[in-house]
């Protein structure tokens, strides 16, 4: 039997990290026999033009949206339907309006969290928790998290699945003809790639590197992507121009470099392979999942990050270097470790390839599917939702 998913969640062209993962993993979902086809319920806050994937486009302020969406997918042939779930894409006090909607839908539910909150607000604890209990299973992606969901949320573990966040496979040049093609011929690249807001922590990165050229003065930051459409839409570019403010203050114009454009997939994943070290100097302690954190595990990197919750498990075992958070020259001397000792580096290197390489959307896809086929047989026995 084939199944035919529908994806609750934000979808390209939306530019959100959620957006660009649904895709990925529908397009590797498609690739396999298990699925006659995956379909898109969209969460917009503008409008979009969408691919045909997408049955319903949700302006996520309008709760009448989310009826309409309700009753389409209960009317249709849809077996399972998947939540991806991140409060700020909801509508409501804190993305409320998704606990109507899971009411209203008479179809097997599936959620994946993408944040979980060790200390949520009361409001946002009752969202997970109502969520969870309306789903037939809840997916996480780390195991630090599936801790988090039964301790604090009191979610059953036979409910919950761990699958990982998935990465891209891509044949590509080697490290030093990509530095070549991008400019950067005998420099030490250092880089962290996504969507720029103040919670990235880039300030302290950059006072790292004022640090890290006095040493190696060949050492390049590259900070890639534009500003995360949210926040300029409410402060424009503030953040970005206090961070080219604090490159031109500390005379850093030959050290750190912006790229400020939405990266395709093959710039991203050909600017990590051309990287010696990826960083993510986030100050948000609870950060569950990083898109871009798995996307440098996924390349093989040597990785600095500070100690939020997803790096601390995915780093562990010697798989990268933690640093402080807020905290420049512990940053600094991360990068400088790393970039003084070229065999600790490789070592890391191959540690973080290891597990790169669960990571690969088609084996994410797989797993997935797994647990579609899962949930559709308890669904069919008649199993309640907990």
């Amino acid at each position: 039997m084939a199944i035919k998913p529908v994806f609750v969640s934000t979808y390209p062209p939306r530019e959100c990290g959620i957006a660009t993962f649904t895709q990925d993993l529908v397009n590797a979902i498609e690739k396999y026999n298990d699925v006659r086809r995956c379909y898109i319920v969209a969460l917009s806050k503008d409008k979009h033009i969408y691919d045909n994937r997408v049955i319903y486009d949700i302006n996520q302020d309008k709760f009448s949206n989310y009826v309409k969406a309700a009753n389409l997918i209960n009317m249709s042939d849809i077996d399972v339907v998947v939540i991806e779930h991140e409060y700020g894409i909801f509508g409501g006090e804190d993305g409320d309006y998704i606990i109507p909607f899971v009411k209203l839908i008479k179809k097997p539910i599936i959620t994946t969290f993408h944040t979980v909150l060790k200390n949520p607000t009361a409001k946002q604890f009752e969202i997970l928790k109502k969520l969870a209990d309306a789903s037939f299973k809840v997916i996480t992606m780390a195991k630090t998290t599936k801790d988090i969901l039964m301790e604090v949320y009191d979610i059953e573990e036979e409910k919950i699945e761990i699958v990982h966040h998935g990465v891209p496979y891509m044949e590509l040049e080697d490290r030093e003809t990509l530095k070549e093609k991008y400019g950067l011929k005998g420099r030490k690249v250092i880089s962290t790639f996504g969507l720029i807001s103040p919670g990235k922590g880039l300030e302290y990165a950059i006072e790292a590197m004022d640090k890290v050229r006095k040493e190696f003065p060949e050492a390049v930051y590259l900070i890639l992507g534009q500003t995360h459409p949210n926040i300029k839409r409410i402060k424009g570019e503030e953040y970005r121009e206090k961070l080219m403010n604090m490159v031109k203050e500390l005379k850093l114009e030959n050290n750190v470099q912006f790229v400020d454009k939405y990266l395709t997939k093959v710039e991203i994943m050909e600017y990590l392979r051309l990287s010696d070290i990826y960083l993510t100097p986030y100050i948000g302690r609870e950060q569950a999942v990083s898109g871009t954190l798995a996307y440098a595990i996924g390349s093989g990197k040597a990785i600095v990050s500070t100690p939020y919750t997803y790096a601390q498990e995915m780093l562990s075992d010697g798989r990268g270097v933690l640093v402080e958070f807020e905290d420049a020259q512990s940053i600094a001397d991360g990068i400088l470790m790393l970039l003084k000792d070229e065999s600790l580096r490789k070592e890391i290197e191959r540690k973080t390839l290891e597990i790169g390489k669960e990571m690969y959307w088609h084996n994410v896809a797989k797993r997935m599917i797994d647990i579609f086929y899962d949930v559709v047989e308890i669904n069919k026995k008649g199993g309640v939702i907990a």
